[in-house]
This record gives structure tokens, C-alpha cells and sequence, in this order.
């Protein structure tokens, strides 16, 4: 199936006679007629649903259609993006291992990374987006265990090169993982240049109306982990009498012990409710996203003839930096998020965003509606200096997500604000 049609068709799959509408499996516990049956699902035995931690049928729907937009082999939803990168990295790292990232990426990502990681004994080495292959090999070790980024970071907007950083993680047989978030599989597709692992703040673009916050991890399937220093995955599970996920799932192994092991230890469970509402967003995703980048690209055009304006960054653009990467990893369209800045500085971009009617305020993105933000006082207010040039934010930088309303409207918003 194409995109679109997985968009509303997949995951969920009603029998004769059964609800339309994916139903919400609102329950902790499920029942067995035998408790060899139960004893056999606890030792990964048999598949099914033991307890709401680990699975549950609603999310189970939501993680195969996600699964499939992505072209992946399985699926693991949580309880925030957040807990999707957390356990996307513990999967591999444990104390005394490293990984190399771009630097270019989320603030809270760099928090998780360079603050509460360290403190596990994990480090995170940073390299520039624009850094070359050999730049990046340069920091890998034996004890580095993955390489990671964003497919279009928040809030720079710098394309990442997936090819060139996952050919630098497959040289020193480590896997790549990419944050999808921003792009969504609508527009990029990572496993189709090479990367191993999708994560995704769901909160984001795929739930789209800012109703619920979750994320997603989605496994290619396609690395193979015995080929590398994966411990974890290719020697047995004490928690598990001896499982050895290589051994007993395959090409599978990196998204069950994901689920099985650190879901089941972290317990940053998404809930029946929030498969419910994210899937409502799924439906419309594709719909969305063309909008979404036919608005930001209109309004990125705006701002860019407009003097009032010192700079503005979108990937859309043909004076962008990041273009070329565009047209190869975004074909289909940049998202909906610009940065630009406003002449005169911080206080300007202050006064222009408490002008704005229609865009609102908000610590978020993403959103079917327009919203606006000033990263290095919100989001990113706890990097230092350097930390935010490394992220790609100056003090004038504001982040404005462009919703799904008539641009026309949107537009004069935004000059109303400008002149007033």
C-alpha cells in the first residue's frame, strides 16, 4: 500500500462484524484459560499480551501502522519522544560505552545526552552536521555503539545527510539511528538511505492536533547486530533464563528485547487512550504534511522578500544551505517549521511574537495550528552559549510552526505583527 492508503487502512483490521473504528482495549490484564499458556508468554515463549506495561492490543494496532509507514519490521510505542530516545539508546549502551551525535538537535535531546546520560556513565560524543565521514569515524571506538541524528533538526532545520553518517556507523559496524519526527515517514523515509532505527516524538506532527504526547521506536530490521559488539542482544538474558535475543527473534532482535527488557524495567507505557488519539492523527498525516509544507514554503517566501526580516531558514528554499540535501532527502516537502530572525535582535522578535492574533504562543509544534516560539528562552533556555551555536540558535531566532490554515491568513498575521 502507498503511504496515504497505510495512513487510514493499516494497523487495525476489522473481522466480520466487528467495530469499524479501532476500539479502545481499555484494560491491564488479559485473560488465559491455562496458566502453562501465561508461564509460556513470560518466557517469550508465545506471543500475545500479559500485562498493559509491556503491550496492549490498541497500541499494538498504532506500532504495526507506524511500523509500515516507516517500512520497518516492528514497532515499540512510549509514553513521550523523550522515552523513545531514551530507550532507542540504553538498548545498546550501557555505563563506560559511548555513541556520536550531530550536534544539531532537539535542546531536551541535548540534555538527555550530555547531562543525565553522563551521569549513567554513557557519553555522547558531538560532531557537526556538516562534518565528513572521516571527521565523524574519527570519534568512533571500541566502545562506541551507535550514531545518531535528526532527519530535520529542531529548530535549525539542518537536513541531515543520512547516507553519509549511516556509511560512517556501518564502517565500524554500528547502527544509525534517526529522530523522524519533524519530516514524518510522509516526507522522508530514513531506512531508504540507510539508516537502522526510527524514533519519533509522536506528540508531534503524527498526532498532529497537540492532544497527546507519546513516541515511537520503529526497528529496520535489516542490521545485523551479531556482526558487532551488541552484548546485550547476542548473549543471554539472566531477567529472561538465557534468552538470547539474535538467537530466539532474529532479525527481530533489537525491538523485542526493547520492549520485553526496558519497557518492561522503565515502564514508560503509552495507554490505550493515546493509541486511540494518535491513530485519529495517523489517519490525516499525509493530508497534513502537504499542506503543511505548501504553507511554510509560501510563508518562507514571504519572509524573505520582507526587509523587516534580517534572515529566515527553510530548506524549501533555493538560497537555502541545506537544499541540495533537501531535494534529496525531502522531495516530497520540508515540513512546516521556519526560523527566521526579526531586525533588531532579541527584543524584536519578543515584540513581534506578543503581536501576533493567529499564531499563539505555545511550548510546541507541529500543530495543525500555527504556533510561534523563542527557542533560546524557552526550550533551549538550559544550554549554554555554545551549546546553542552548536544547535544552530541565536538570540533573534524565531521558531514558527506553520499550521494547516489558509496562508493567505497566515501571511497577514504575520505582516500585522511586523507593522504594528
Amino acid at each position: 500500500m502507498k503511504p496515504e492508503t497505510i495512513c487510514v487502512q493499516a494497523g487495525y483490521t476489522p473481522k466480520n462484524g466487528e467495530p469499524r473504528v479501532m476500539p479502545i482495549y481499555q484494560s491491564t490484564t488479559y485473560k488465559y484459560d491455562s496458566a502453562q499458556t501465561l508461564g509460556e508468554l513470560f518466557d517469550l515463549k508465545k506471543d500475545g499480551h500479559m500485562y498493559s506495561r509491556i503491550s496492549n492490543p490498541s497500541v499494538a494496532f498504532v506500532e504495526d501502522k507506524v511500523s509500515q509507514l516507516e517500512g520497518g519490521i516492528g514497532a515499540l510505542m512510549t509514553s513521550s519522544g523523550q522515552a523513545a530516545i531514551l530507550i532507542s539508546v540504553l538498548n545498546l549502551c550501557s555505563a563506560g560505552d559511548n555513541f556520536v551525535c550531530s550536534s544539531a538537535i532537539y535542546g531536551g535531546t541535548v540534555n538527555l545526552f550530555s547531562v543525565t546520560l553522563k551521569r549513567m556513565g554513557i557519553e555522547c560524543r558531538f560532531v557537526l552536521p556538516e562534518a565528513s565521514r572521516e571527521e565523524i569515524e574519527a570519534q568512533i571506538d571500541d566502545r562506541t555503539k551507535l550514531v545518531y541524528g535528526e532527519a530535520l533538526t529542531n529548530p535549525s532545520l539542518d537536513v541531515l545527510d543520512i547516507e553519509k553518517f549511516a556509511q560512517a556507523a556501518h564502517n565500524h559496524h554500528i547502527p544509525l539511528i534517526v529522530d523522524n519526527t519533524f519530516p514524518t515517514p510522509i516526507l522522508c523515509r530514513p531506512f531508504e538511505f540507510g539508516a537502522d532505527i526510527v524514533v519519533h516524538s509522536t506528540s508531534k506532527y503524527m498526532d498532529g492536533h497537540a492532544t497527546v504526547v507519546g513516541g515511537i521506536i520503529v526497528d529496520s530490521g535489516k542490521f545485523d547486530w551479531t556482526k558487532g559488539d551488541f552484548p546485550g542482544l547476542t548473549q543471554p538474558d539472566e531477567s529472561y533464563h538465557g534468552v538470547t535475543y539474535t538467537k530466539n527473534f532474529g532479525s527481530a532482535a533489537y525491538i523485542t528485547k526493547a520492549r520485553v527488557q526496558l519497557m518492561r524495567d522503565l515502564g514508560s507505557t503509552p495507554q490505550a487512550m493515546s493509541a486511540f488519539i494518535l491513530n485519529l492523527g495517523l489517519e490525516t498525516l499525509a493530508l497534513r504534511m502537504e499542506r503543511h509544507s505548501y504553507n511554510a514554503l509560501k510563508v518562507a517566501q514571504y519572509l524573505e522578500s520582507n526587509q523587516k526580516i534580517s534572515w529566515v531558514n527553510y530548506p524549501g528554499l533555493a538560497s537555502n544551505k541545506n537544499h541540495e540535501l533537501a531535494k534529496k532527502y525531502l522531495s516530497k516537502g520540508c515540513s512546516g517549521v521556519v526560523s527566521f530572525g526579526v531586525k533588531g535582535g532579541r527584543e524584536a522578535a519578543m515584540q513581534f511574537m506578543n503581536k501576533l492574533k493567529l499564531a499563539a504562543i505555545v511550548t510546541h509544534v507541529a500543530d495543525a495550528r500555527t504556533c510561534v516560539l523563542h527557542p533560546a528562552s524557552t526550550t533551549h533556555r538550559q544550554l549554554t552559549d555554545e551549546q546553542l551555536v552548536a544547535c544552530g540558535i541565536t538570540p533573534d531566532l524565531v521558531r514558527l510552526s506553520v499550521g494547516i490554515e489558509n496562508v493567505d491568513d497566515i501571511i497577514a498575521d504575520i505582516e500585522n505583527a511586523l507593522n504594528a
